[in-house]
């Protein structure tokens, strides 16, 4: 009942190969290879952002109206 041996996983590697067949593992794998590098690369891009914040957009208090604002009404056709 312990931890399976180095037969059990042979004989679950032969099972899995006969039922998908190599080519749909390498395909798999070829997948799964691809999507870890894109995650990888999108992890890389996103923690140093290459361009700054433009000054206008930082406000110098919380809660401090922005001057360039227009404040209007939006109304439906009729």
């Amino acid at each position: 009942m312990g931890s399976f041996s180095i037969w059990h996983w042979m004989i679950v590697l032969l099972i899995v190969v006969l039922v998908f067949g190599t080519k749909k593992l390498k395909n798999m794998g070829t997948d799964l290879g691809g999507a870890v590098k894109g995650f990888k690369d999108g992890m890389k891009d996103g923690s140093a952002p290459d361009v700054p914040v433009p000054p206008q957009q930082v406000s110098s208090a919380p809660g401090a109206a922005d001057k360039t604002t227009i404040d209007v009404e939006a109304r439906n056709k009729s």
